[in-house]
């Protein structure tokens, strides 16, 4: 389970690791940061003029990143 603390302590403390200008949604990007449990976090996100929309935050999986959570692999 991922909390709103978790979220809101990602968003203020995370690093962009990938950036969509060209996402449907509109502009939007992927931060990474750590929980209030210790653990990585993935949350994505897209700025409005009033407000930060976050669009999903989720543990990265360690089949699709790697060890760094930074890093997608290479399929």
């Amino acid at each position: 389970m991922i909390t709103t603390d978790d979220v809101r302590l990602v968003v203020e403390q995370a690093e962009v690791i990938e950036d969509y200008p060209e996402d449907a949604r509109g502009h939007s990007c992927l931060m990474l940061g750590v929980g209030t449990e210790g653990r990585c976090l993935h949350v994505v996100c897209s700025p409005k003029e009033d407000y930060l929309a976050i669009i999903t935050a989720y543990v990265p999986s360690q089949e699709e990143w790697e060890s760094d959570s930074r890093t997608r692999r290479i399929s």
